[in-house]
């Protein structure tokens, strides 16, 4: 028994050295592409929703049930992965995802009408709905100790090249062949993704915490090819007294704040940009511009959680997306909506980047890493689901301005909850 442990432990800290090989770029960037369309799906759906409407596909109302209809399969998709990947592996989460969501997209280009629309949006997420919880929890299990937080943040900026990638991309299909062509590029470019990643190896570390040494060796010598890293520098795990309940709330509070800012935020621009009196081709085409602050704000996020640390990151970007919403709420001026909407863009993706591809996998053991991980998600995908009903609400009683500071009170929940609670994992081992 203490040889086993000795045999996984020497494994484990084998892979915590490891430079980065082909066989990690391999999967780094197969991750990468299906983060990239998760993220285009989302800016996407925005901008549909915004089609549907004007066009008379769907009222308001409707449109609303669409966006949550997506928020729900999405939060059932992520709850399902999570068991998926902790109990029969990593690769088995990552085979049958996008398979669904390919299908499902290219069904949905056909909808007779909004009903049948709003379910296959609902099926399709669901497929979708893995990917956060496995892209960035595998980049956590693959990476070295001594970059994890910079190659995780890079997955975040890839990511998050889907928003201003996705408000592009829509705008320029949707301006010109309607509401539908999006989802026969997106279906068609997720069975492409899907093929090209249907060899990817398992995660040594779940192969590990499941006894099977010898297949994670064989996986751990490719992944050695490059060498290592000096030991000394990696710090020893401190996180083993934080449990599996007190992960799960810190996780869940930051992912859930991260994601109904942002989707609060970016779902509802392109309406919200109509009522202030912009037609559809130019609110699709702020909203555009405003999303390049994504990937910016990502990259950001990249370089601080590495040098300064997770908690120093997170915590204050949550603050600064409070203010950035509170002075958009008030803002009159084309001009200054734009300029504002870049910045709270960028702040919010440095948080997501922070917070969601780095902080969240790193507070949970291999064993549950993605079932705490798809808990998180899933209780954020939960309360985005019902974000819809809240907006419309709140903007129908207390006008636009109120969105902005419901914005900026659930940020500064977060930051306090997080910075009192919340360990630091920078540069620790995970188990």
């Amino acid at each position: 028994m203490i040889n086993m442990i000795d045999s996984q432990n020497n494994l484990g800290e084998r892979m915590d050295s490891a430079k980065e090989s082909p066989l990690f770029f391999k999967v780094f960037s197969l991750i990468g592409v299906g983060l990239l369309l998760d993220s285009s799906d989302v800016y996407m759906a925005s901008n549909v929703n915004s089609s549907i409407v004007a066009t008379h596909f769907a009222s308001l109302t409707q449109g609303s049930m669409f966006l949550s209809a997506g928020f729900f399969g999405l939060f059932i998709g992520s709850i399902i992965t999570g068991f998926i990947g902790d109990c029969f592996g990593r690769r088995s989460a990552f085979q049958w995802n996008l398979l669904i969501f390919g299908f499902a997209t290219l069904i949905a280009a056909f909808s007779p009408n909004i009903y049948f629309l709003i379910f296959m949006r609902f099926i399709a997420a669901i497929g979708l709905g893995a990917e956060v919880v496995t892209g960035f929890a595998m980049v956590s299990e693959f990476a070295p100790v001594k970059n994890r937080g910079k190659w995780s943040g890079f997955a975040s900026v890839i990511a998050n090249l889907g928003a201003p990638f996705g408000f592009f991309l829509s705008t320029i299909l949707i301006s010109r062949f309607g509401w539908r062509s999006m989802f026969i590029v997106l279906g068609v470019f997720a069975l492409i993704v899907w093929f090209m990643r249907r060899n990817l190896p398992e995660s040594p570390r779940w192969l590990i915490s499941h006894h099977d040494d010898k297949k994670a060796n064989v996986i751990i010598n490719q992944l050695e090819k490059n060498g290592h890293y000096d030991k000394n520098q990696m710090k020893k795990n401190d996180n083993g007294h934080i449990s599996r309940f007190k992960g799960t709330i810190i996780a869940t509070v930051g992912v859930s704040a991260t994601l109904l800012c942002q989707y609060m935020f970016t779902s509802w621009v392109p309406t919200l940009l109509l009522s202030r009196g912009l037609n559809i081709v130019h609110s699709m085409w702020f909203s555009t511009i405003m999303m390049t602050g994504a990937p910016l704000g990502a990259l950001m996020g990249v370089i601080l959680v590495d040098v300064i640390g997770r908690k120093k990151t997170i915590v204050p970007s949550f603050v600064l997306i409070a203010v950035a919403g509170i002075m958009y709420a008030f803002e009159t001026t084309s001009t200054g909506i734009l300029i504002n909407g870049f910045v709270l863009t960028m702040l919010m993706y440095l948080s997501m980047a922070s917070n969601i591809s780095v902080y969240a996998p790193e507070l949970f053991t291999t064993d549950f890493r993605f079932r705490g991980n798809g808990y998180a998600n899933g209780v954020a995908k939960l309360l985005t689901t019902l974000s819809p009903y809240f907006v419309l609400w709140i903007i129908k009683a207390h006008g636009v301005t109120s969105l902005f500071i419901a914005i900026s009170a659930i940020a500064i929940f977060a930051s306090l909850f997080i910075a009192i609670f919340g360990p630091e994992t920078k540069k620790t081992s995970i188990q």
